[in-house]
């Protein structure tokens, strides 16, 4: 045998959403009978441990936030070349493309900034996939499950050095708000330059 071994490449060396060939997490690539079995039992498991809807949005914020955390990582690293975003534009931006087709395999319906308060942003998707199979209850009336989605998005900006808190809301479908700390209105600035 040569001097010279094959090395096995990780299925952390490979990128996403590439074809079915190559491992992707993409959601648009799972079966859509078995996201929602494993969502709905999912948010089944946290309705069973809290007694308000609040608490159920946070229980599965909290569960969003486990899996932002791992994906930042593997995101940057596959699809970016270890290039992360500086400026808060880019970050939103990415978010909206790159991030939301990964998991969706579309990109997010809009993406708007608060007229009134620069610190603020909302994506906007008028019909979240994790909404979609999921049948709620009078007595849970204002339920919006896409909370998981939101501690998704708050995990990865947060991870990414752009702290932020991000809630999900009923309006013109789900709207995820995003605001951020005032650290990464003045650093954007800086980087700007103004």
């Amino acid at each position: 045998m040569s001097g010279m071994q094959r090395q096995k490449s990780s299925n952390l060396d490979k990128p996403l959403s590439k074809g079915k060939a190559e491992l992707s997490i993409s959601f648009s690539e799972v079966n859509v009978a078995t996201f929602a079995l494993l969502f709905s039992e999912i948010v089944q498991y946290c309705q069973n441990r809290v007694y308000t809807v609040p608490e159920l949005q946070t229980k599965l914020s909290d569960l969003g936030q486990h899996v932002g955390n791992h994906l930042l990582d593997i995101l940057f690293l596959r699809d970016r070349g270890y290039k992360r975003e500086v400026k808060l534009l880019s970050m939103l931006l990415f978010i909206k493309g790159n991030f939301w087709r990964t998991l969706f395999g579309k990109d997010a319906d809009k993406l708007e900034q608060a007229n009134d308060d620069e610190r603020t942003y909302y994506i906007i998707e008028k019909e979240p996939l994790v909404n979609k199979f999921i049948s709620v209850p009078k007595d849970k009336g204002s339920l919006n499950c896409a909370a998981f989605t939101a501690g998704i998005i708050e995990a990865v900006l947060n991870g990414a050095n752009f702290p932020a808190k991000v809630t999900v809301h009923w309006h013109k479908g789900t709207t995820f708000l995003i605001k951020f700390d005032e650290s990464v209105i003045a650093r954007d600035k800086l980087v700007d330059g103004k």
